[in-house]
């Protein structure tokens, strides 16, 4: 009958394990997986908000390169005005300088043209004078005979007037 013992159930042995199991299970669950589950909703907390941070960061981060390629358009905008700015002055500066040039070149070219013909007129004056003188020699050896100053100034005059009407 030992053997049958061996098998056999006994019904206050049972109940023991029984509490036995739900006694372990009721600890485990109270001092290990509750522990273990709220350290684990912590690292899960903690991990979400890290991730919130890197979301943030990264649209900060977006934000500012937005704004940096903003300010690289302005300053190149800037530039491009800066530079199209400069050309417009060299232009008007470049037009000022030819026009004064020109200006400058016909005072220069006037006051040549009137240096020529106060020149000229002072060298038709002298020839006059010589011609005059070279008349009244011919004149005197011509005609062998004293001219009046009179005649001397009409007939330098006539003289003139056809070496006038010839050049």
């Amino acid at each position: 009958m030992q053997v049958q013992e061996l098998v056999g159930i006994v019904p206050w042995t049972f109940i023991a394990q029984i509490c036995n199991l739900f006694l372990q299970v009721y600890l485990i669950k109270r001092f290990l997986f509750k522990p273990i589950n709220n350290m684990l909703a912590k690292r899960k907390e903690l991990a979400d908000a890290q991730i919130q941070e890197a979301v943030k960061a990264k649209e900060e981060a977006e934000t500012m390169k937005s704004e940096y390629e903003q300010g690289i358009r302005d300053a190149r905008n800037k530039a491009n005005e800066i530079v199209a700015a400069a050309q417009k002055t060299a232009a008007v500066q470049s037009e000022e300088l030819l026009k004064e040039a020109a200006s400058q070149a016909a005072a220069m070219k006037a006051k040549a043209e009137s240096d020529i013909a106060q020149e000229k007129r002072k060298a038709v004056n002298e020839i006059k004078d010589e011609i005059g003188g070279m008349a009244m020699e011919i004149a005197g050896k011509v005609i062998e005979r004293e001219i009046s100053e009179e005649d001397h100034a009409k007939l330098i005059d006539d003289f003139i007037a056809n070496v006038g009407e010839t050049s």
